[in-house]
């Protein structure tokens, strides 16, 4: 049986396939049941938000967003359904159809996307 979506998922990947091209990114689609890793400044909302999509692995998209000072503590990035970022942060699931290798920064009054290779090397 064929998957049926909802047209809000759509919307969505409208959204992302637009930020796609006008950045000049090859898009990857970014499953809503998939697990980003996300800060807890992030989550409350401190803004700029910046996002580096690594490859994915398992059921991970390969994001990881975050705010504020940026930390390799193991506990900095919670695991995060993408589905949740709807009540969360809702301005920022337009970037997630980015592929591996790119980035964002993100505010209100704000946007800066650009392709990092070292965010390939494994």
């Amino acid at each position: 049986m064929k998957e049926r979506r909802s047209h809000k998922s759509i919307d969505v990947e409208i959204d992302q396939n637009l930020i796609c091209k006008k950045y000049g990114a090859d898009f990857l689609l970014c499953k809503e049941d998939y697990k980003i890793g996300i800060s807890q400044d992030a989550i409350d909302g401190i803004e700029p938000i910046h996002g580096m999509r690594h490859p994915s692995e398992g059921n991970t998209t390969g994001w990881y967003i975050w705010s504020g000072k940026y930390s390799d503590n193991s506990d900095f990035f919670k695991p995060l359904h993408v589905y949740h970022l709807e009540d969360i942060k809702p301005d920022i699931i337009k970037y997630l159809g980015l592929a591996a290798g790119w980035r964002f920064m993100y505010a209100e009054n704000h946007e800066d996307v650009w392709f990092d290779e070292t965010l390939l090397i494994v």
